[in-house]
């Protein structure tokens, strides 16, 4: 089957009429049909299929068991309307690139998997990456039964209605012991392959990241009959640290949003009692990220104080730079420079991937296919078809050079 035709298959699932973005959130019927599809063409290519103790999809070629493997992959989970190729892009090269290999009458002296990650996006219980991170024990049991959903179902409890067995999660360290290399590929978020004009790239690093959980709480009134000077409202000292954020990322040379908000009672007319917002913040080093976030909290801080209002913060999760294995990368660099005709820049991300999860247990490396937007998390992300193929064949390329050996 070729990359168009799966690409076809993959596109209608969990799509919204109305947004034209995806909700396939983890462990709902949208992950559930994205999982049968993978099921589907791991079985169709006669590959050995099985899910791990986390509900990660694996698909093999050979017998993983002989170690020293390559892995390829992504996840096919996606944030609130999100774009088509975030994740979904990896998976489906995953298995054209294996296409490319047979086609190729390649030689291979290692194991070749193929995995969907569950749950990177963290769209449903709010930490990302929750696949990888119980393999790679950078989550504990205790903390993914505490994960909740917006309606207040839980991890396991999601997890068992899906027909997996919650009791089963934790670290997989025999599975990961297996692994030689991971690559993963996917689409940029950015522009910086556009702007170079490169169809294909090579990670350097992941810059660090975190969520940061404000609670902005006040007094519930009367929005018609309190006096301007007796309110005690968290609206405008969150209103105030959203500019905040703007600002001292910018002066920082960083990144600051925040993305999401909850609001209690939410009512028209009514001021709010609590308003709830997520902080999300990425910079190129440790000391430029900690410098942002602690100014955008001694600014709310300020604020809140100003108003009469109460403030909470909370660190919800955090990933340090991630420095890819540079063996790696240099090989991937030598493959795709020296065996090939394809230029190959080097580039860092703001984003979170599995694959800089894994980091600290397999060496890892990424390929970003250019994505002429530069937008990602929208409707509106795209890679063109030409590009598409090319990473698919810098993928194949990349794994037969490194399964070979």
């Amino acid at each position: 089957m070729s990359f168009h035709s799966m690409w076809a298959e993959l596109l209608p699932i969990g799509r919204s009429s109305a947004s034209g973005g995806y909700r396939r959130y983890a462990w709902t019927g949208a992950d559930t049909e994205c999982r049968a599809w993978f099921k589907a063409q791991a079985e169709a290519r006669g590959l050995r299929y099985e899910v791990d103790r986390n509900g990660n999809q694996w698909a093999w070629l050979g017998d993983p068991g002989a170690g020293d493997a390559v892995v390829t992959g992504s996840h096919l989970d996606s944030v609130p309307d999100g774009g088509a190729f975030d994740g979904p892009l990896g998976v489906v090269s995953s298995f054209a690139a294996l296409d490319e290999l047979r086609a190729r009458n390649a030689e291979l002296g290692k194991p070749l998997g193929i995995v969907n990650f569950g749950d990177e996006e963290g769209a449903r219980f709010g930490l990302a990456c929750v696949g990888s991170r119980l393999a790679a024990g950078r989550l504990t049991l205790e903390q993914a039964h505490r994960l909740t959903d917006g309606d207040g179902v839980s991890l396991p409890r999601a997890m068992e209605a899906a027909g997996h067995d919650p009791e089963a999660i934790g670290p997989d360290p025999e599975r990961l012991a297996r692994i030689g290399a991971f690559v993963e590929l996917h689409v940029e978020q950015g522009r910086a392959l556009d702007l170079s004009g490169d169809a294909v790239g090579i990670a350097s690093a992941i810059w660090p990241h975190g969520r940061w959980r404000f609670d902005f709480r006040g007094e519930a009134n009367h929005a018609g009959t309190t006096r301007l000077a007796d309110r005690r409202d968290p609206m405008l000292p969150y209103a105030e640290t959203v500019l905040a954020a703007r600002r001292e990322a910018r002066l920082a040379g960083a990144v600051a949003t925040f993305g999401k908000i909850t609001v209690e009672p939410n009512g028209v007319n009514a001021i709010p009692s609590l308003v709830r917002g997520w902080l999300d913040s990425r910079a190129a080093d440790q000391d430029t990220l900690d410098t942002v976030v602690n100014a955008v909290e001694q600014a709310a801080r300020e604020y809140a104080a100003t108003h009469g209002v109460d403030l909470g913060v909370v660190r919800e999760s955090f990933t340090p730079v991630v420095e890819f294995d540079h063996a790696l990368r240099d090989e991937l660099a030598r493959i795709l420079g020296s065996d090939t005709d394809l230029k190959v820049p080097v580039l860092g991300t703001g984003a979170g991937h599995d694959a800089g999860i894994l980091s600290g247990t397999v060496p890892t490396a990424m390929l970003f296919v250019r994505n002429p937007t530069g937008v990602s998390h929208s409707p509106a992300e795209f890679a063109a078809e030409d590009d598409c193929v090319a990473g698919v064949l810098a993928l194949a390329d990349v794994l037969e050079g490194l399964a070979r050996r």
